[in-house]
């Protein structure tokens, strides 16, 4: 009796082994392709000869500093939106072609219309605390910058637009944590790779 009972509890140890999922601790971790690893070797180059762009804090894009004048028209994953809508306080166009700013020191890296629902789109680059982030801006109506140059805090790179006229004037703002990604769409469920920007630019002010 007592060996049968000890083959039944080795055969339910070894069952319970194999069925419980194991946590996949690599899909938790940024991609490093070889164009972004490489892209690291670049962004850890200009930073070190241009110190001075290196991030020390974060301010919102449009009022400066604070966003007065603006409200948060459709905030991170509501409705599975991967950024923050800033819209202006009188609604509407009142705000088309009003000024967007850095929200902290950074590169260019991108900077074109890209047409269809995206319109003129600025990608920033930010190196802060040893790390990296991207911050993104979309539907300008104008862009200031190029790509290559370096930025500081409240800045002016650009003006509030509507994509050409696909939306009453607004700025989609998102923050990436893992830099280099694909445009992607605006919407997901999954929000790996991108952070809260208001929650993330109250949390690191200076």
């Amino acid at each position: 009796m007592k060996q049968l009972t000890f083959i039944l509890l080795c055969l339910c140890f070894f069952g319970c082994q194999q069925t419980t999922p194991q946590k996949n601790t690599e899909n938790n971790k940024p991609k490093k392709t070889k164009a972004v690893s490489s892209a690291f070797v670049f962004f850890d180059s200009i930073f070190s000869k241009k110190s001075t762009y290196i991030a020390s804090g974060f301010d919102f894009p449009v009022g400066k500093p604070n966003a007065n004048g603006y409200y948060n028209a459709q905030k991170f994953t509501v409705n599975d939106h991967l950024g923050d809508d800033w819209n202006g306080t009188g609604g509407g166009n009142t705000d088309l072609g009003d000024p967007i700013y850095s929200i902290a020191n950074g590169y260019v890296n991108f900077a074109e219309d890209i047409g269809s629902g995206w319109g003129n789109v600025i990608r920033i680059i930010h190196k802060y605390k040893g790390e990296y982030y991207e911050s993104l801006y979309a539907h300008c109506d104008k862009i200031s910058v190029k790509k290559g140059n370096f930025v500081t805090k409240g800045m002016q790179i650009g003006t509030i637009g509507n994509a050409n006229g696909t939306y009453y004037a607004h700025l989609h703002l998102e923050i990436r944590d893992r830099i280099l990604m694909d445009i992607g769409g605006g919407y997901s469920k999954n929000t790996t790779g991108y952070v809260n920007p208001t929650k993330f630019i109250t949390s690191n002010r200076k």
